[in-house]
């Protein structure tokens, strides 16, 4: 008891003492709250913003366009974190973004116009990116290398837990309750800011043991990991925007519909990300990534048939939830960096990776939005492309990845033995 106490009082704890405190609050306690708290403003946010721009709004295409090239420059701007840690330790930033994006998810629908929604969208992004960022460099410092793998995957089976939860209850208390666009945007954004703030004063600051540079790091031996995030967003884009778009223009999917194949989705992904972590824990980086990189491409493939061959709805939708599994094994690029990096390059380091894998945002979707009207089934077979490509940079991970051995070109120099 007289641990706890003292616990209670300090502000500052190193993370081999963290051990002495109460389960809930060690520093993996605090990922997995701040992994819950993040999704329930955002998925509450992005599952009511099409039906709100257009029936409060009145948006229209291009209102749309410009919504999303605002959300996305706060991501290819990430490097900003690195300016912001010089005055903020990374545990509070992150801490500050949730509360940021809660915030502004609560204001969403006090202004139904088109200056006021583009203000709060780039405040929430700016929160969202920024808290992705830092939350990134806490989970490769705090999480023990051995048993990152597995870790991350529950992280991630948490997360989707908090969006299944927003899911199921706009599903069944939104018409019986007849609920507002304001009642829910302010009940979301409240419980993520108010969980955040929680964690403010619930927690100790957590000392990692390797103090993080305050500095633009871009280092010629992390360049593999540099071209694994590119390859990742620009892949994910394409996903985002056209395979929920394809089930809507091609099968007529309605809202509802979609909900419920998101619902899916997510149990699928509670089910399946801690076995998925476990699977990079035994094989390691490169198999796992391999087996995702061929995976994605057998499933963009696919798409492309949906529009070429004419195959049917039961395929689009199971290969809708299969690419989402397959997109939970990236986690293996987060633990092939935390193998190979210097332990103070982590901080700044996410920064400069969370740019570079909004590279694609800025640009990918309108280009691609362009070959969709002429011709669907090209989108995809371009992203099976690149996961072509993908899968050959992957190749690319050694076996057993340290420092000095990033790549299978890398040359480790040893000592001869006397």
């Amino acid at each position: 008891m007289r641990v706890r106490r003292i616990a209670m009082r300090m502000k500052y704890i190193q993370l081999s003492e963290a051990k002495a405190l109460p389960v809930w609050r060690q520093p993996v306690a605090l990922l997995f709250l701040m992994a819950a708290a993040m999704p329930i403003a955002f998925s509450t946010w992005s599952a009511l913003l099409n039906n709100f721009v257009i029936e409060v709004a009145g948006f229209d295409g291009s209102d749309i366009g410009w919504l999303h090239t605002v959300r996305e420059i706060p991501g290819f701007f990430a490097i900003g974190v690195i300016a912001v840690l010089m005055v903020m330790r990374e545990q509070v930033l992150g801490i500050v973004a949730l509360v940021l994006l809660g915030v502004a998810t609560a204001l969403t629908a006090k202004f139904p116009y088109m200056g006021g929604i583009l203000t709060l969208t780039m405040l929430s992004s700016i929160g969202f990116h920024y808290y992705e960022t830092v939350n990134q460099s806490l989970q490769l410092q705090w999480i023990d290398k051995a048993r990152a793998p597995q870790t991350l995957g529950w992280i991630i089976g948490a997360g989707s837990a908090a969006t299944l939860s927003v899911y199921i209850g706009l599903q069944f208390l939104w018409e019986p309750l007849g609920l507002s666009y304001n009642a829910v945007y302010m009940t979301g954004g409240l419980i993520t800011a108010c969980l955040a703030i929680f964690a403010y004063f619930a927690y100790p600051q957590f000392e990692s043991p390797n103090p993080q540079r305050k500095e633009f790091v871009l280092r010629k031996r992390y360049w593999l990991y540099y071209a694994l995030q590119f390859m990742s967003g620009a892949r994910r884009q394409i996903f985002v925007v056209f395979a929920a778009f394809m089930m809507v223009e091609r099968f007529g999917y309605k809202v509802d519909e979609i909900t419920g194949l998101l619902m899916i989705t997510l149990v699928a992904n509670m089910v399946f990300a801690p076995m998925i972590g476990k699977v990079v824990a035994v094989f390691g980086e490169r198999r796992a990534l391999a087996v995702e990189y061929v995976g994605l491409f057998v499933v963009f493939v696919a798409y492309s048939g949906i529009y070429y061959l004419g195959w049917g709805v039961v395929l689009a939708a199971s290969l809708y939830v299969v690419n989402h599994l397959f997109f939970s094994l990236a986690l293996a690029i987060k633990t092939y960096f935390q193998k190979i990096a210097d332990p103070a390059d982590i901080a700044p380091t996410a920064a400069v990776a969370f740019t570079i894998n909004h590279i694609a945002a800025v640009f990918l979707p309108a280009l691609l939005g362009y070959v969709w009207l002429t011709s669907p089934g090209l989108v995809f077979i371009l992203a099976a492309g690149m996961a072509g490509l993908s899968l050959g940079l992957s190749l690319l991970i050694p076996r057993h990845p340290t420092p000095g051995n990033e790549t299978v070109f890398s040359r480790v120099l040893a000592e001869p033995a006397t």
